[in-house]
């Protein structure tokens, strides 16, 4: 299990060697498209979760329509 104090403890060389082991592994030409993947992901994930939330005020409004 990963403990929160080791993850604030990744700095500018760690980065380096991080950012050389992807373009080791995926190519200059393919990590800009994983990137625009994951933040289309990352975008959808939230719209979603903004649109299934309900408010109380929907809340309300549906319980008072109802009746």
């Amino acid at each position: 299990m990963l403990h929160p104090v080791l993850l604030a403890a990744i700095g500018g060389p760690e980065l380096g060697v991080i950012v050389l082991a992807l373009l080791l592994l995926f190519g200059g030409k393919k990590i800009p498209e994983l990137m625009r993947g994951l933040g289309q992901g990352v975008r959808a994930f939230k719209e979603g979760q903004n649109d299934e939330k309900p408010t109380s005020e929907t809340l309300k409004k549906d319980e008072s329509s109802a009746e």
